[in-house]
């Protein structure tokens, strides 16, 4: 570029400024590869979404945020396979849980992990009043078979009903949807989206070995920081993010600080600002740990 400029030749200017690009391109896309450092990152994520206190609303809200993750997952070209809903009695949904199949599934869902806050005017409320809704996120990594999980008959209760919810032509309505509770943990799985009961019971005990795995590696951090003596911030609960319509509009993220004014925009899939972020943001605290 300085020979370019020094020659006065506007022809290798436009050249050399087209090839930078070409390299800025290449910078970006090496910078974002190292961010997905993580062991499980490339794995299937298994993402299960809770109504937590807050009544109708909070089931309401659940059922916005898993439309929120599906519309981005959509736009992102990944494959949702939607493993169980449960519908709530007035409104929403309880729970539902859906495993993501593409490039870093786990690494760009698991910043979602953690609890969720709405506030808002709620549409359930006759006197038009200011509702806190909650909901709780838990991602895992679908760990197929690579770690090896004992699981006994004996630690296991297994339920079957009749599948609900809008699954279309993939809803049996005989009892063939599947619940099973590890009685040593108290984790509860459930499918209903397959075809048949044995199939139902099969994703449910996939998703329960996950979920066991991933209990037993956050035990192990648990474990490591207490050794270290790290201070976590446990204060803030299990929250991660504010989605706020009243009485000002914004989403932040206590996590890094990321704030959107277009609430509605995030609540229709755009969560690409977040997600890079959380990116960032773990691998800084990742560089940090190994570090010290």
């Amino acid at each position: 570029m300085e020979l370019a400029e020094e020659a006065d030749d506007p022809e290798v200017r436009r050249e050399v400024e087209t090839e930078l690009a070409g390299v800025q391109d290449i910078l970006d896309d090496l910078e974002m590869e190292s961010l997905f450092f993580g062991e499980y990152d490339d794995r299937p994520a298994i993402v299960s979404v809770h109504a937590g206190a807050g009544g109708v609303d909070a089931q309401d809200w659940t059922e916005m945020l898993v439309r929120m993750y599906l519309r981005f997952l959509d736009d992102r070209g990944f494959d949702v396979r939607m493993d169980e809903v449960t519908e709530g009695e007035e409104a929403g949904i309880k729970s539902a849980t859906f495993t993501v199949f593409g490039d870093h599934a786990y690494g760009i869902m698991e910043g979602e992990r953690g609890v969720h806050r709405l506030v808002r005017i709620s549409p359930f409320d006759a006197n038009s009043r200011r509702h806190t809704s909650f909901a709780a996120v838990d991602v895992v990594p679908d760990v197929g078979d690579e770690v090896d999980i004992e699981i006994k008959d004996e630690d296991l209760r297994i339920d079957t009903y009749r599948a609900q919810g809008a699954g279309g032509q993939h809803v049996n309505k005989t009892d063939s949807a599947v619940r099973i509770t590890h009685l040593p943990t108290g984790i509860v799985v459930q499918c209903q989206n397959e075809r048949s009961q044995l199939q139902n019971k099969a994703r449910a005990m996939a998703i329960l070995k996950a979920r066991l795995a991933d209990e037993a590696r956050r035990e192990r951090e648990r474990q490591l920081a207490e050794i270290r003596g790290e201070q976590n911030e446990a204060s803030w609960g299990r929250q991660i993010r504010s989605y706020v319509l009243q009485p000002y509009q914004m989403v932040k993220d206590l996590r890094t600080g990321v704030e959107v004014g277009n609430v509605q925009a995030v609540l229709d899939g755009d969560l690409e600002a977040f997600v890079q972020a959380y990116l960032r943001w773990r691998r800084g605290r990742h560089e940090v740990s190994a570090d010290d």
